[in-house]
């Protein structure tokens, strides 16, 4: 693989990464709740994520997941849940609005769940496994094109995905003291949780 191909590839990434889905939706939700550590847990689970199906894909694993209709289907299925089920426990939060409580029992909550958060909502979204499908043969070469090759294309969407999440959260810390107004605080669950249960409703859709 040459560099200008990767420069090529590069730009390609970035656009796919500035793009918001419910990787970035999710990260938001817990830097709303749990503040900057609690973003940076949700963000490291979907990194993690990240790393996991890039290698899956890299190493032919992706393709035979996603031919095998059975195992694809449940990984869908099992998203939609999952995103239907985060943006409920959002919206759930705006209806009861108490967020003296709500914010004590999330500094008592463990850093595991938001990281698990993060973590779920991405390996149950085969949306990420078909971009990298989709994606990464462009860039290898028929014959010359190696594992290694498809590890660096994969990893590269997991890094950048992840130095994006990391840039948000900066600036969602950075406006904290307007964002911790209640009805500033409702207004943004009832937008993220909606958005998380289009996601879920979206992915139904596609099947």
């Amino acid at each position: 693989m040459t560099w200008s191909l990767y420069g090529s590839y590069l730009i390609l990434v970035v656009l796919v990464v500035l793009a918001p889905g419910p990787d970035t939706v999710v990260t938001l939700k817990n830097a709303f709740a749990g503040g900057f550590r609690g973003g940076l847990l949700a963000a490291s689970g979907i990194a993690v994520g990240n790393f996991l199906q890039g290698t899956a894909v890299a190493l032919g694993l992706g393709a035979v997941i996603v031919q095998s209709q059975p195992v694809f289907q449940t990984i869908r299925w099992l998203g939609v849940a999952y995103l239907c089920y985060l943006g409920v426990q959002a919206i759930r939060s705006a209806w009861r609005g108490d967020y003296a409580s709500l914010d004590a029992a999330g500094a008592r909550s463990s850093g595991f769940r938001r990281w698990r958060e993060g973590f779920l909502s991405n390996v149950t979204n085969p949306k990420v496994l078909a971009l990298y499908l989709s994606v990464l043969p462009q860039f290898l070469a028929p014959v010359h094109g190696t594992t290694l090759d498809a590890l660096l294309l994969a990893y590269t969407v997991a890094v950048l995905g992840a130095v994006w999440l990391l840039v948000l959260l900066v600036f969602v810390n950075r406006v904290r003291g307007w964002l911790t107004r209640r009805r500033v605080r409702r207004s943004l669950d009832v937008a993220t949780g909606t958005t998380l249960i289009g996601f879920g409703v979206a992915l139904a859709a596609e099947g």
